[in-house]
C-alpha cells in the first residue's frame, strides 16, 4: 500500500506525532499499521462516547438521569462563581402521577414519564438542561437566567404540563405540575441547590392547597 502525501488521513498524521516519529521513518507497512490502528482507536472513542452518552440517559424518559444532572448542575454553579452569571434550578413534582399508575398500570406512568420529558425538551432553549432527579420529578438547569425570568419559565411550564393531556391506549390522561424554583447562589452544592428548589416546589404546591386548588386526579 503506497501513502503518497494525500492519502495519509489526519488521524494517523496525529498518532505519528503522538508517538513522536517522522513519516519518512516509517515504512509502508508500518504506515498502513498505524491507519489499521488508528481506525480502531477511532472507533473505540466514538464507541467510549455512544456508553458515556447512553449512562447519562434516563431510563424512561428522554432526558439526563439524576447522576448526570448534578454534574451538569456543578458545572452551572462552577460557571456562576467564576463569571457571576445568573442561573436557577426549577423543580417539577407531578401531582396525580400515582393515580396513573394505581389506576392504568406502569406502563401508562412510564407514557406519562416520556411525555412530560419531551415537552420540557421543546420548551427550553439549547443551553438548558432537563433532567429526571426523582420518580415523577424533573429538574431543569436555566442557564444565564435572572430570577424573575426563572419564576416566568417555570409558570410557563407548569402550564404547559397542565394543559396537556397524555395518550394511553387511546385514553388521555392528566398530571397536574407543581414547580419550585431556587436562584442559585455561589456558596452551596448541588444537593443543597436541588433541596432549595424543591422546598420551593413543596411551599407552592401547599399553599395551592390552602386555596382549595389541590389536583382532583381522574
Amino acid at each position: 500500500m503506497l501513502f503518497g502525501p494525500s492519502r495519509l488521513d489526519a488521524e494517523t498524521s496525529q498518532l505519528l506525532r503522538e508517538l513522536g516519529l517522522r513519516r519518512r521513518d516509517v515504512s509502508e507497512a508500518g504506515l498502513a499499521a498505524l491507519a489499521r490502528l488508528s481506525a480502531e482507536l477511532a472507533e473505540t472513542k466514538a464507541k467510549l462516547a455512544r456508553a458515556e452518552e447512553l449512562a447519562d440517559r434516563d431510563t424512561l424518559a428522554p432526558v439526563l438521569n439524576r447522576r448526570a444532572f448534578l454534574r451538569e448542575l456543578h458545572r452551572t454553579m462552577s460557571e456562576v462563581e467564576r463569571y457571576k452569571t445568573p442561573a436557577a434550578v426549577i423543580y417539577i413534582d407531578l401531582d396525580g402521577f400515582k393515580a396513573v399508575n394505581d389506576g392504568y398500570g406502569h406502563s401508562a406512568g412510564d407514557a406519562v414519564l416520556r411525555h412530560v420529558g419531551l415537552l420540557l425538551l421543546d420548551s427550553v432553549r439549547e443551553s438548558d438542561v432537563v433532567g429526571r432527579i426523582g420518580g415523577d420529578e424533573f429538574g431543569i438547569i436555566l442557564n444565564r437566567a435572572p430570577a424573575d425570568e426563572a419564576r416566568v419559565k417555570a409558570q410557563s411550564l407548569s402550564d404547559k404540563i397542565n394543559a396537556s393531556a397524555i395518550l394511553f391506549a387511546g385514553q388521555p390522561h392528566r398530571v397536574r405540575a407543581s414547580v419550585g424554583v431556587h436562584p442559585i447562589a455561589v456558596v452551596e452544592d448541588p444537593e443543597t441547590a436541588i433541596a432549595r428548589a424543591d422546598e420551593a416546589m413543596y411551599a407552592e404546591k401547599h399553599a395551592r392547597r390552602a386555596q382549595g386548588q389541590a389536583f382532583a386526579g381522574f
